[in-house]
């Protein structure tokens, strides 16, 4: 994909405002960590379920201090809580409906939401009634959506949520994900999904190298996966010695292959992978050469948007707009879509936006 003109200088440093404006590609983010949390309260009085909390404000702290544990078993004790409230199709819907409003009114061009139908079949539903009732919200102007199905990996449901995917492969669902705890459970326990998909040319990310270390990431890329959800572990495969920084097998290979890590910044320290975000190894990672995507991962959970995650970005590792437009490039590269559309949404929705951006005085006549 081309290059972007050089920007003007007055944008080195993106403030808030310039981030917001900018076209967006999201790769990593769940439905069900992505609720408003008004939304949550008023799905709970029509479920007659009990939330946590009694506002907004209290619902919200609530969330952040499980969320702060440090713990991925403990920040994902909070979906306990916010399933309980989507169990129907209309709740469902709405609440995707609602997702993509809120991402296009970040910018957010392109989509790949996520959701595990076997976490919303507590009620009547089947898993293919979720996957519809999701579909029936998936409609938002000014936004590019799709979706991947997620299969919980501590559960034996991993060969039914690929044949689901097989079954609805198309214009709406894209892919396959393995979600949940990861120590414990590799990905090559779920060899015979994988193989399913692969047979099916059906691509896949795996979550893995978010909680559990390079032996998670080494399992996933085995078994099949195209991308790494988080990945951000794949350091712990580098060693650094008085030539520089090696790597180890499994980081040259994810790296050589050019598979996608979806980094997650804000949700990676609330997990416990770094004490404070100064530290994340997302800078390091795109110095070597890894194609790095920046994530929300769970927008309510993590209180956070892709655009707040990118200023982050700017704030903590002194990116520019050079480094935002690559990263949005690597992860319109990475989506699970064909090509033309992908060209599409490049022409159409980013490069427009970053040239006019771009220095006045590198613009050619007639532009």
């Amino acid at each position: 994909m081309p290059d972007s003109a050089p920007f003007s200088p007055e944008f080195k440093v993106p403030g808030p405002e310039v981030v917001r404006s900018l076209p967006k590609v999201l790769l990593h983010d769940h439905l069900d960590g992505g609720l408003r949390p008004a939304t949550l309260l008023e799905l709970a009085a029509e479920a007659g379920v009990t939330p946590p909390a009694d506002s907004e404000e209290r619902l919200t702290a609530w969330v952040r201090e499980r969320a702060d544990s440090g713990s991925l078993e403990d920040y994902l004790t909070v979906f306990d809580e916010i399933v309980k409230v989507l169990q129907t199709g209309p709740a469902i819907t709405r609440v995707t409906r609602e997702a993509l409003e809120d991402l296009a009114a970040d910018n957010v061009v392109y989509a790949e939401l996520r959701a595990a139908p076997e976490l919303h079949t507590a009620g009547d539903l089947s898993l293919r009634e979720v996957v519809d009732a999701i579909k029936a919200g998936m409609d938002v102007p000014g936004i590019e959506a799709r979706l991947i199905l997620c299969a919980m990996r501590q559960n034996d449901s991993s060969e039914e949520i690929a044949e689901l995917v097989v079954a609805n492969a198309g214009e709406t669902v894209v892919g396959f994900d393995l979600a949940g705890p990861e120590d414990g459970y590799p990905a090559s326990n779920h060899a015979a999904a994988l193989t399913r998909l692969r047979e099916s040319f059906v691509p896949a990310t795996v979550h893995a190298g978010e909680d559990a270390g390079v032996d998670s990431i080494a399992s996933a890329v085995l078994a099949g996966a195209n991308r790494l959800g988080h990945g951000a572990r794949i350091f712990e495969d580098f060693t650094v010695d008085e030539d520089g920084i090696a790597l180890g097998k499994v980081a040259s290979w994810v790296r050589d292959r050019r598979i996608p890590l979806e980094l997650a910044p804000s949700s990676n320290v609330q997990t416990g992978l770094v004490d404070d975000l100064a530290d994340h190894p997302f800078p390091l990672l795109q110095q070597l050469g890894f194609v790095c995507t920046v994530n929300t991962d769970n927008r309510l959970v993590s209180n956070t948007t892709l655009s707040e995650e990118m200023s982050r970005l700017v704030d903590y590792f002194d990116y520019g707009l050079d480094e935002l437009f690559q990263l949005t490039v690597n992860a319109l590269n990475g989506a699970f879509i064909p090509e033309p559309l992908r060209q599409d949404i490049l022409a159409r929705r980013i490069l427009p936006a970053y040239e006019e951006l771009a220095d006045p005085d590198y613009r050619t006549e007639g532009d």
